[in-house]
Parts: C-alpha cells; sequence; structure tokens
C-alpha cells in the first residue's frame, strides 16, 4: 500500500475552548475519521456533534447532587449544576493548490440548553432550577497545513487561528452590568441573569492553535496515524477589571488504526486524550474548569459512490477522566458527517 499525502487539518469540528468542562472538548480526529485525500482542489464537509452532559464528576469519580450540594449546607459556595446538552453543526470548507498545503476554514454552528440548581442546599426541589437555551454562531477557525517536509507527505504542520466571532460576555462582578452580549437564563430563579460565560457560543478570545500530525500504512490492510494540537487565548476582548475572562489552554492527542481492506467501508478505532487548564479572570468559574480525559472512539467511514464523497460515524466512550472541582461530563458522544472533494 503505498502511503497517501496528507491534506487534511487534525482539529476536531467543534468550538473546543468553549466548554464549561474539561471533559466535553470534541476531542475526535474528524479528518481522520473523513478519510485521508491526495487531490488538490476544494473539499467540504458538514459535521454533527451530540454531546450530552449529564452525570457529575469531580477528580476520577462520578458525584450526586446532593453531595455536592452538602458543601453548601456546610456554608460553602459550590454550583450544583443538572445538565447540558450541546449540539454542534459545523461547516468545513478546504482548499488544496497543491499537495504541500491546506487550507481549512471551519464554521460552527451551536446549539446547547443547561440547567443548573444554583448554589442549592439539600433537600433540592425540581422547581430550584434555572435553565437556559443557548444558540448561535461559535467562533470560527482557520487552519493552514503544510505536509511537504516529505516526500511522502505523511508528516505535516499546522498552524491557525480561532476567532471571536460567536456572541460571548457575563456580568460585571462588581456593579451587576452586563457585558459583551451574553444569553440569559429564561427559566427559574436565575432568569434575566447571563449564563456561564464559558457556557456561551464564543468565548470573546483570539486563539493561537499550533499542531501537527503523522500517518502511516503499518501492514497491507492497517494505517495509523497521530495528530497532536495544542490551541490556547493570545488576545482577549473580555479584559477590563472585574469582567475579564480567558478561556483556559487546550491539548489534544489522538492515535488510531484504519481498517482498509475495503475501500468502501472502513472501520476505525481512535484514542483520544484532551486536557484542559483552568479558565481565568472574574467572568470564569476558575475552579471547575480544568482537566484531563481519555476517550475510546470506534467508528466507521462508508465511500458513497466514487472517491469523492465519505460519510462517517463515530461514538466516543470515555475511559478515564480527572477533573478538578465539580463538572459535568458525558457518558458518551456521538458524531457523524460527510466530505465531498471537488
Amino acid at each position: 500500500m503505498k502511503t497517501k499525502p496528507l491534506l487534511l487539518g487534525l482539529l476536531a469540528l467543534g468550538p473546543t475552548a468553549a466548554f464549561a468542562c474539561a471533559s466535553c472538548g470534541c476531542s475526535l480526529s474528524a479528518d481522520a475519521a473523513a478519510g485521508y485525500t491526495a487531490e488538490p482542489g476544494w473539499q467540504f464537509s458538514f459535521e454533527y456533534d451530540y454531546l450530552n452532559q449529564n452525570q457529575l464528576r469531580s477528580g476520577a469519580h462520578s458525584v450526586s447532587q446532593s453531595q455536592v450540594a452538602a458543601i453548601n449546607d456546610a456554608g460553602g459556595n459550590q454550583e450544583v449544576e443538572n445538565q447540558t446538552i450541546n449540539r454542534y453543526l459545523t461547516l468545513g470548507i478546504a482548499y488544496s493548490p497543491n499537495p504541500d498545503w491546506n487550507f481549512k476554514l471551519l464554521v460552527p454552528y451551536v446549539d446547547r440548553s443547561h440547567t443548573t440548581y444554583g448554589q442549592a442546599t439539600n433537600p433540592m426541589a425540581d422547581d430550584s432550577q434555572s435553565g437556559a437555551a443557548i444558540s448561535g454562531l461559535g467562533d470560527m477557525k482557520f487552519i493552514t497545513s503544510y505536509q511537504g517536509l516529505l516526500p511522502t507527505h505523511n508528516f505535516g504542520l499546522q498552524l491557525g487561528v480561532k476567532l471571536p466571532t460567536g456572541d460571548y460576555g457575563g456580568q460585571n462582578s462588581v456593579t451587576g452590568a452586563m457585558v459583551g452580549h451574553p444569553t440569559n437564563f429564561n427559566v427559574g430563579a436565575a432568569a434575566g441573569t447571563p449564563v456561564d460565560t464559558s457556557l456561551q457560543p464564543g468565548t470573546g478570545s483570539t486563539d493561537l492553535i499550533v499542531g501537527a500530525y503523522y500517518y502511516q500504512p503499518v501492514s497491507q490492510n492497517f494505517d495509523a496515524f497521530a495528530t497532536a494540537q495544542f490551541q490556547a487565548a493570545i488576545m482577549e476582548r473580555l479584559d477590563q477589571a472585574n469582567q475579564d475572562f480567558r478561556p483556559g489552554n487546550t491539548a489534544n492527542l489522538s492515535v488510531g488504526l484504519r481498517y482498509e481492506a475495503d475501500p468502501d467501508w472502513v472501520p476505525q478505532l481512535q484514542l483520544n486524550l484532551i486536557r484542559k487548564s483552568h479558565d481565568q479572570g472574574a467572568l470564569a468559574d476558575e475552579s471547575d474548569t480544568a482537566g484531563t480525559i481519555a476517550y475510546l472512539s470506534p467508528g466507521v467511514t462508508f465511500r458513497v459512490g466514487d472517491d469523492k464523497t465519505h460519510v462517517y460515524s463515530f461514538v466516543q466512550l470515555p475511559l478515564y477522566s480527572n477533573l478538578q472541582g465539580y463538572q459535568l461530563a458525558p457518558r458518551w458522544t456521538a458524531t457523524v458527517g460527510i466530505t465531498h472533494a471537488f
């Protein structure tokens, strides 16, 4: 089997910096899921990601809501979250002028529902919940990939930027004034107040993205790949006293195998690791936004018609998590997508 050039990004197609918990980043390598192509030209993709954060966790263990509320029973000030359902629709537009270069624009749309008991004490009642529906354009990413370092084109480097195109904001911690354009709670005791800044469609930050990837056939039918990405905010629009916010740095590592005995359908297994540092600033939940999680991600890619269209579907299953504070995490996540080359 010949080594094929990589003309792809290693980024997952969700706005990973806009999550309230370290475990919910879209850590799947969508480009490996979609399959590799050596053809210069245009490629369009569309991906749907579903993440239902319905389990409270702290450290490496799950915890009950009553356990978290007990902190407030003792005089603490800990939020007792209930559930966050995230749906992401991401349009990808990529152009490769030649086998050495690829340019990709990712445009996400965020649809999120969130419920919380706030700083509740025991016993908690359902009518004490506050809820919000959050939707809108997320933060776009533009990624440049260069894979001309080796004649086989199977090693590449990436440089990109995440732009503050999604709505963002919060409430000044001293004056109470609204900053930015945040979505508010619309149900419950918190109605009319902004949802957490980390749950808004955007973060208000410009982020630098750097990465690398490698792809190599390891036998007649198996291909192996590895990708790595680091993302960090370099400029924040929320930068004033008592209303500042900087999303935590995020690092992703993915490794996997593709079984390519039949080009019409390609089973694949990925191992995805994501590490996020604390959000920072007066609008950040600094104690509940850092951690590490590892996913095992089985899936399959199907070829539709000729070799220009592929459909893929994956499930991510958490193998390990170590989350600081008390965070909502998903028991599983799902991804489906389609790519078409011109």
